[in-house]
């Protein structure tokens, strides 16, 4: 992460020094996929996502997504080159979260419309601009006087006192942001089903999409305790719905069987079988 210039500049030096760095661009992408996804959204609602803004919209709010996770990308590939460490095989590279992401944005950014994928890349978007804001946005622009209370940073800088917007901004992402995960994986649950549905009808290409999204989501399910807890909240919901006795035993041996395909799926085709097993080294998705 960049040093956030010294307060002693002026302002219109500090601005110009933070719209300099990759992380700027980087908030910048988030931002924009917020406004597109709002502008889609009101297409959305009164019926004209067809429209030319609305597909406007829609393929920019993935094109800003791929520029944000292709930074996230790069910066760490800067980062194990300036170190010298090993780069990892390709296996190990789609690992990576930021890369699964980005990924993901390139097809949907190609692929017909579908608006639930947008949510989940919109409700990461929230919470990396609130976090940028609240760290480095809002002491750019108005710096706080170093507080006594505090002391020193670890670089030896007097710490400075956060103002009562930072506060409420740094408040609302501890306090939400593990709903907002959970809530992302449910998303990333029903996207799934959604492109199913579009197989079963046969929509033109949904059969290469559902391939890739269920690569994708399997890798999400080894790689995240949200989508883990969700997939067997919704699998106990499922269990206890067939235990009662109104339900035929044929459909319980159908649900039974179906669950241990998927499970023999998911053993078959767990990543970290491949590539020795969790990575340290890599990026939660930014």
């Amino acid at each position: 992460m960049a040093p956030l210039p010294p307060a002693s500049m002026p302002l219109t030096q500090r601005v110009m020094h933070l719209a300099q760095t990759l992380q700027f661009a980087w908030f910048v992408g988030h931002l924009t996929l917020l406004f597109c996804t709002l502008r889609y959204g009101l297409s959305y609602i009164t019926l004209n996502y067809y429209s030319r803004w609305a597909k406007f919209s829609y393929r920019t709010a993935f094109m800003a997504a791929a520029v944000t996770y292709g930074i996230v990308v790069y910066k760490a590939y800067r980062a194990r080159v300036r170190g010298g460490a090993r780069q990892g095989s390709p296996l190990a590279l789609a690992g990576d979260e930021n890369v699964q992401y980005l990924v993901m944005a390139l097809v949907w950014l190609f692929s017909r419309q579908v608006p639930l994928a947008l949510l989940p890349f919109t409700v990461y978007s929230i919470f990396h601009v609130a976090t940028y804001t609240r760290t480095n946005l809002l002491p750019t622009l108005q710096p706080s006087p170093p507080s006594a209370a505090t002391g020193a940073s670890p670089g030896g800088r007097p710490a400075a006192k956060s103002s009562p917007l930072q506060d409420t901004i740094g408040k609302f992402v501890k306090e939400y942001y593990d709903a907002s995960m959970t809530l992302v994986a449910n998303l990333e649950i029903l996207l799934w089903f959604r492109i199913l549905l579009s197989a079963i009808t046969f929509t033109k290409g949904s059969w290469i999409l559902i391939v890739v999204y269920t690569v994708f989501f399997r890798a999400r399910y080894s790689q995240s305790t949200f989508v883990q807890g969700a997939i067997h909240q919704a699998t106990a919901k499922v269990d206890a719905t067939v235990a009662n006795q109104n339900i035929p035993p044929v459909v319980r041996q159908i649900w039974q069987t179906v669950k241990g395909v998927v499970r023999q799926a998911a053993d078959a085709t767990d990543i970290n079988r491949y590539i020795g097993g969790s990575q340290p080294g890599m990026n939660k998705a930014q």
